[in-house]
């Protein structure tokens, strides 16, 4: 009997013991719960989730992720597109130094088209590009515009001179810029070919549009 009730009085100090740890353990979770995620996203304050499903954290985890991506793009200021090629020539700077190949493609757009209308400009220049990614002409500007008995305004391998103190030069490397980059789609876009509408070359080749005082061929 006496053994019986030592035994009896140890499971009770056990039960006691567990009682008290089971209790203070609680009460620790319920100030920071150790099965609940604490996920920071980048850029923000830590967020806690909470619920205990693997599921109901990824899913929250991933919209804040979104929230957070929302946000960031948000902050970005959009560019205004321009909505006339006039309005993206006045946008567009005139650089202090010019490379060598803009400057010969700002000639030919110069000397071919220097008084025509922006749109005959830039399908000016954008021949040039075209020939120049072609593989059927050389592959540069210069090379395209120095090619032999192509440009009529070139002589001995030269160009006469520029006044490049005039608003015709200054627009002139406007256009070109423009054209190099495909900014704005020509009018006679993908032409590799034109002549003054003044004559008849009878070339045979697929027309695709009269700009200005030029018509231009594919």
């Amino acid at each position: 009997m006496s053994k019986q009730l030592k035994f009896a009085s140890a499971i009770s100090i056990c039960l006691t013991l567990a009682t008290t740890i089971f209790t203070a353990a609680g009460s620790r979770a319920a100030v920071q719960d150790p099965q609940v995620p604490v996920i920071e996203a980048q850029g923000a304050s830590p967020v806690i989730f909470p619920s205990r499903s693997a599921a109901s954290v990824q899913q929250a985890a991933a919209q804040q992720a979104a929230a957070h991506s929302a946000s960031s793009i948000a902050d970005v200021p959009e560019s205004d597109a321009a909505e006339s090629l006039a309005e993206l020539v006045d946008e567009t700077a005139v650089p202090t130094e010019l490379s060598s190949e803009l400057n010969c493609l700002a000639g030919a757009i110069y000397f071919e088209a220097k008084s025509e209308t922006l749109d005959g400009q830039l399908a000016v220049g954008r021949v040039v590009v075209q020939r120049s990614k072609s593989g059927r002409f050389p592959a540069s500007y210069c090379g395209v515009v120095y090619q032999p008995s192509q440009f009529s305004f070139v002589r001995g391998h030269a160009m006469p001179p520029i006044n490049k103190g005039s608003r015709d030069w200054a627009e002139a490397v406007k256009i070109a810029q423009i054209a190099d980059k495909g900014m704005w789609k020509s009018p006679a876009e993908g032409a590799m070919y034109f002549h003054a509408a003044r004559v008849s070359p009878r070339w045979g080749k697929v027309r695709l549009a009269r700009v200005d005082n030029h018509i231009f061929y594919r």
